[in-house]
């Protein structure tokens, strides 16, 4: 991956989308920060402004598959979504498997102290750089 651009990870919400970008060389996930939803013409428009900011080349966004692993209804949402990023943004869009990444993020977060108020923001931020590190270390084992 290298210089070739940044990933853009989102943790998609029927409320918020918490974002998470790659350094420019690829090697560190940091979140960028939580966008309370809006309609589709106002959350596009951001993202897109995002996708231009950070010079992103391909997106990531959690899948979020019952433990069982099927898909549900929150799962066809996201497939959704992610086919009109493909066609709005022209970018590869991978879906990635997200169980227990909120679960995990708030872990984190409590065990760091942060007040309920501010874990609320926080979460789905933590959420997205969880999705991002894991879909980066997948890569860097192939």
């Amino acid at each position: 991956m290298g210089a070739t651009g940044r990933i853009l990870a989102i943790d998609y919400g029927s409320r918020r989308m918490g974002l998470a970008v790659t350094d420019p060389l690829g090697i560190t996930a940091q979140g960028i920060e939580t966008l309370e939803r809006k309609n589709n013409r106002a959350d596009f428009g951001r993202l897109e402004r995002t996708i231009r900011q950070y010079e992103i080349k391909e997106i990531v966004l959690g899948n979020p598959l019952r433990m069982s692993g099927q898909e549900g209804a929150q799962s066809r949402k996201v497939a959704e979504f992610a086919e009109e990023l493909r066609k709005r943004f022209q970018l590869p869009v991978h879906l990635w498997d997200e169980r227990l990444t909120s679960a995990e993020a708030n872990r984190l977060l409590r065990e760091n102290e942060v007040s309920i108020k501010k874990r609320t923001q926080a979460v789905d931020r933590m959420a997205a750089v969880l999705i991002l590190q894991s879909f980066m270390q997948s890569r860097s084992l192939d």
